[in-house]
């Protein structure tokens, strides 16, 4: 005979002949049922990539942007990277080269079938770059015969870009082609208002103004710095894999850099340690920073503004800037990208209606960017680890010389959606988390450097609110708002640095 447990208290006994083999009991005196949130994260030892130390966010999950975006978005992305090649393809006049390139668009179009069809996950193909053994091996411990929409939604989407990568990389004569390079270019060629906007306050080196006293001097530097942070912070509302079909007008409203629109937009910050940030950079003189780059065109453009201020105001002596060694989820910052950049201020003619004001102060800024480049006082990098399916609580395990790199910094941001979904491994923690938990390592291990992380919102993970009733009524009034943009976090980990990298 067995027992059921029904709330109501009645009692239900199902019956083979005379033989009750079914009791139901009531259970109606007994207390409500709670929904309990979870408030900090598993053990460590139970933590692995398929189990994340809150549940994570997969493709099967109607309820969230996963769903939208492994059903829907990836393969239209897809569809406009087969379009480019084809592109491409159509003005190839060496015949190995067009019979090289129909290979790779072939490629694309099995990637294609494997996505809509929802196949399982095999291995990458060993095609000589440094990352091939840390994917194999995540696949092989943590996702055999797992598919595109039941792993974990940041793994299956990075799989996506690396298989992508892989259509072009075991080729002859297009190992490093990119098929997102006209649309990064595209977008900022239609960003001339915020483009010219910085250019001509930020051509000339600025200076402090003697008349101040020292209180006075520093309030204008904490202000300057604060309204910067936002420009870089806002910078990342353009984002070619959300905004695919953007108008132009649309673009200048995102990357409005006006005074009063920072101030509007300040509000939108929902965790912010604005105050922090200052009050720890404040102190730094001379110091390193890294930033942890994610989109091209626009946002690198205003990251470099932002560096170019730290340089000048004495914080940074040197600043190194993280790039992807290949085209990553659609615009994200390749060599390519930030050695065009910089040379297309210079040389290019990409604002045709633009004043020779204008036109001059880009390229004077240009050239003195180029100059911080020739004198290491910039430095570009391209880790391996970035691009793999990792997120960065396993970064001090699976690539421990980056860790003990980025640890030498005094300060190291983190730019975007995605490295923020990384850093706090995109799982549904409860919005008032604090982000040094949800991070794990990158807080905690000896040795971890300072973090920040400067996100506007762009997919379902949310911490370092002040609580999570923030999150509860923006659920209620603003249906989408995780993913509109609107919304931005400024969140810094002081870590435990000056400690000495220990390693297991």
């Amino acid at each position: 005979m067995s027992a059921t447990l029904m709330p109501n208290g009645a009692v239900k006994a199902g019956a083979e002949g005379n033989t009750p083999s079914r009791v139901t009991l009531h259970l109606g005196n007994l207390p409500a049922k709670k929904e309990i949130r979870p408030t900090y994260p598993m053990t460590p030892t139970k933590i692995d990539p398929n189990n994340p130390p809150w549940p994570a966010y997969r493709g099967y999950h109607e309820y969230s942007f996963a769903h939208a975006t492994m059903g829907v978005r990836l393969p239209t992305i897809l569809g406009k990277a087969i379009e480019d090649a084809v592109q491409t393809l159509n003005t190839v006049s060496d015949e190995d080269e067009i019979i090289d390139l129909v290979a790779c668009v072939n490629r694309m179009g099995t990637l294609m079938q494997d996505l809509s069809q929802n196949r399982k996950l095999r291995p990458i193909i060993d095609d000589g770059e440094g990352d091939v053994a840390l994917w194999n091996k995540e696949i092989a411990k943590y996702f055999q015969g797992k598919d595109f929409m039941n792993a974990p939604w940041l793994f299956a989407e990075a799989y996506k870009y690396r298989r992508l990568h892989e259509c072009f990389s075991i080729s002859k004569y297009w190992q490093n082609y990119d098929v997102f390079t006209r649309q990064k270019c595209d977008t900022f060629s239609r960003s001339s208002d915020a483009v010219f906007e910085l250019s001509t306050r930020f051509v000339e080196p600025f200076t402090h103004c003697s008349d101040l006293s020292e209180e006075q001097q520093l309030e204008k530097e904490r202000l300057m710095f604060l309204e910067l942070t936002q420009v870089c912070l806002w910078g990342n509302s353009t984002d070619l894999s959300l905004l695919i079909n953007m108008t132009e007008e649309q673009i200048k409203s995102l990357q409005s850099t006006g005074g009063d629109h920072l101030a509007a937009t300040e509000k939108n910050i929902l965790g912010n340690h604005l105050s922090e940030l200052w009050d720890t950079v404040k102190d730094i003189k001379g110091g390193r920073i890294d930033f942890v780059l994610d989109n091209a065109g626009f946002e690198l453009y205003c990251d470099c503004v932002y560096a170019d201020y730290l340089l000048q105001s004495g914080i940074a002596s040197q600043v190194r800037f993280h790039g992807k060694r290949f085209a990553w989820f659609v615009s994200d910052v390749t060599s390519k990208d930030w050695q065009w950049l910089l040379n297309s201020m210079v040389y290019g003619q990409l604002f045709p209606h633009a004043s020779e004001i204008e036109l001059e102060s880009l390229r004077r800024l240009g050239q003195r960017w180029k100059q911080y480049v020739k004198e290491g006082k910039w430095v570009y990098e391209q880790h391996p680890f970035w691009c793999t399916g990792y997120t960065y609580w396993d970064l001090h395990t699976e690539a421990p010389d980056l860790f003990l790199h980025l640890s030498q910094a005094d300060l190291v941001i983190f730019k975007g959606d995605l490295n923020h979904r990384k850093l706090t491994y995109d799982c549904a923690a409860p919005a008032s988390t604090p982000f040094d938990v949800a991070i794990g390592p990158m807080a905690s291990s000896a040795g971890a450097p300072r973090v920040c992380s400067l996100r506007t919102i762009k997919s379902d993970v949310v911490v370092g609110l002040p609580s999570d009733a923030v999150a509860d009524k923006l659920d209620k009034e603003e249906p989408g708002w995780k993913i509109s943009g609107k919304y931005a976090v400024v969140l810094l980990s002081e870590g435990r640095p000056g400690e000495k990298v220990r390693f297991a």
